[in-house]
């Protein structure tokens, strides 16, 4: 068993980070102020070639597996992106991956080299406001009209909205009161954002000003027949492709943004002094920086064993979900501990922690909570009744 990046994955680690290195603090200090999408940064991750890092050569993408394009997200959170640079491409990520399974080879060919090229910005349509983390029981309805669909309803917390033009939505085809079960009466789309027959709305919220997040009224949305992912009703089967990456891509960047907050609380430590002696010699400072280390490098671990497993076609719900929990757990203390560690200043927009733990909030919740990972892991691992 070897733990040691490749030699590809060391360049990958590099040239990411290389890049990251042009957007320093000032420039995710100044996102978070006036809120505007990172453009600069997206553009050069694109010319770097990375949005098709995990997509198929064919198309223009690197080939590589879900291991590498979470070395990408890592090294982009870890840089002091965190949430915001990480989310700006985040969807081009994993956002695809039903397409590459599901979708024909005319699709493949219309939609992929595009978003690979970052000439079409994508948004996640999944979420909405009575349904939650219930997706199985989604109102968002697509009745067929001919050689297109028409789509009503709402969602909620689609990230991006504002400057895509493209949408992954899913939305049911039929009612459960038909008798189907809740998760066959779904279906997969992947189309225009239509700002006609759609109303963005965006959502204040406590941090990542810079990448947007939205609630979405639809009203007649039109989508031909052919912008359909896979079968009409199989939409849950799809959606389910890029559900795993998602956690492991999430829990990669979970730890990334640990890592650089422990690294602000280890550098202030080191240097700023408290009664003659820096308080980093002190075991109440020192203990705990310790113990996010050690809790942040066991999550990242389980986080490239969910990769691998995804890699190797492998059933890795378990440790995808598990790298999600433990990620958002090991960085949430990361955070706070940073702040702690810089006292007042740890509560001043300049030392940057404070944006660091506004930010590791999205982790935590999303895309699912650290309740229902419990209650996935007791019931599939460990043989219990379902609790909810």
């Amino acid at each position: 068993m070897n733990f040691d990046l490749s030699d590809e994955q060391k360049a990958i680690q590099a040239a990411v980070g290389k890049i990251c290195e042009q957007f320093g603090d000032d420039y995710w200090l100044q996102r978070d102020t006036d809120g505007q999408f990172p453009e600069e940064f997206v553009k050069a991750i694109t010319d770097g070639g990375w949005l098709g890092i995990a997509m198929p050569e064919k198309y223009g993408g690197a080939g590589l597996g879900i291991t590498e394009a979470s070395i990408l997200a890592h090294s982009i959170a870890r840089s002091g992106a965190g949430m915001s640079g990480a989310s700006a491409v985040h969807m081009n990520l994993f956002g695809p991956n039903p397409i590459v399974v599901f979708g024909s080879e005319e699709q493949k060919q219309r939609f992929l080299p595009a978003l690979i090229e970052g000439t079409d910005r994508a948004c996640f349509g999944v979420t909405e406001p009575d349904a939650g983390l219930n997706t199985t029981h989604l109102s968002t309805r697509a009745t067929r009209n001919g050689d297109h669909y028409l789509i009503n309803g709402r969602k909620m917390w689609t990230s991006t909205a504002q400057t895509a033009n493209k949408i992954l939505i899913i939305a049911r085809t039929t009612d459960i009161e038909d008798g189907v079960s809740p998760s066959e009466g779904l279906t997969l789309f992947y189309t225009d954002l239509n700002r006609e027959q759609v109303e963005i709305r965006l959502i204040e919220k406590m941090g990542r000003k810079a990448v947007d997040s939205n609630a979405l009224f639809i009203d007649d949305m039109v989508v031909p027949v052919e912008n359909r992912i896979g079968e009409e009703g199989d939409g849950w089967k799809c959606l389910l492709h890029g559900l795993n990456p998602e956690r492991i891509l999430i829990a990669a960047e979970a730890v990334g943004l640990g890592q650089a907050a422990l690294e602000k609380a280890s550098n202030y430590a080191r240097e700023r002094v408290v009664f003659n002696r820096t308080i980093g010699r002190n075991q109440a400072i020192q203990h705990p920086l310790a113990e996010n280390w050690m809790e942040l490098e066991a999550a990242h671990l389980m986080a490239f064993k969910a990769a691998s497993l995804y890699d190797a076609g492998e059933s890795c719900g378990a440790e995808a979900n598990s790298a999600k929990y433990l990620a958002a757990e090991a960085a949430l203390k990361a955070c706070t501990r940073a702040v702690l560690t810089h006292g007042g200043m740890g509560y001043a927009k300049e030392y940057h922690v404070e944006r660091y733990l506004r930010e590791i909030m999205i982790p935590l919740i999303a895309p699912i909570s650290q309740e229902l990972i419990k209650s996935f892991i007791g019931e599939r691992v460990l043989g219990q009744e379902k609790s909810y």
